[in-house]
């Protein structure tokens, strides 16, 4: 990777790399290296080709970068995950095809406390949004599905731009609980604008991430009947 100052080169991974090994990352954020605004900027270049109903591009990012309000936001993503598991706060089962018995999990939730720790030091947080008329739209199913497919498409083009840019990212819901408060802190209009996560981007501690562990694809292929 060039240095910051000058033209950046890109990793130069084929369609299929990228696919397959943009990671959730936590452990591995570079939480020294600042990332310049020009290089998200691209990466958010790339995101406006993603597809959203009817060509409507309801979706905004909001990046943060002052020291003060990411620790602010922090604060309020903690409280969110304080709260626990929505599944376990009502005793469901969660719905999951792996083992929470697994190393891999041990992997995850090792690195989750290490996000915990060091939120507040990313070097750039993201809050994707969905415009909305009103938030009665969330009401249906048919209109959750209009209002996230209009942003997640968007969402995961960015994570992908940032991947094949030497960036990492991850997505994080934790904070939501207290939506309105983070709504309050960036000065968002709470009623027009729905809050999707919350997104830590930095540099990357390496770049040689890989494939992870998955189930067969065979079992998520269904033909004509579930």
């Amino acid at each position: 990777m060039n240095d910051d100052s000058g033209s950046r080169q890109a990793l130069g991974l084929s369609a299929d790399e990228v696919l397959t090994t943009t990671r959730a990352v936590r452990r591995r954020l570079d939480l020294t290296r600042p990332v310049p605004r020009e290089l998200i900027q691209e990466a958010v270049t790339v995101a406006t080709q993603a597809p959203s109903g009817r060509n409507q591009q309801q979706w905004d990012f909001v990046f943060v970068d002052d020291p003060a309000t990411k620790k602010q936001m922090a604060d309020l993503w903690r409280a969110g995950l304080a709260l626990g598991n929505p599944y376990e706060q009502h005793g469901l089962p969660i719905p999951t095809r792996g083992s929470f018995a697994s190393a891999e999990w041990a992997r995850i939730r090792g690195s989750l406390g290490h996000l915990i720790e060091h939120l507040h030091e990313v070097p750039v947080l993201m809050i994707p949004v969905v415009r909305v008329a009103t938030r009665a739209e969330l009401r249906t199913v048919h209109g959750q599905a209009n209002s996230w497919g209009s942003v997640l498409p968007a969402v995961w083009s960015f994570m992908l731009a940032a991947r094949e840019r030497g960036l990492g990212t991850c997505w994080t819901i934790g904070h939501l609980a207290y939506e309105r408060e983070m709504a309050e802190l960036l000065g968002l209009p709470f009623e027009t604008t729905v809050q999707a996560a919350l997104t830590p981007v930095a540099y990357t501690i390496g770049t040689d991430f890989q494939a992870a562990p998955r189930v067969d694809s065979e079992r998520f292929t269904h033909w004509n009947q579930w």
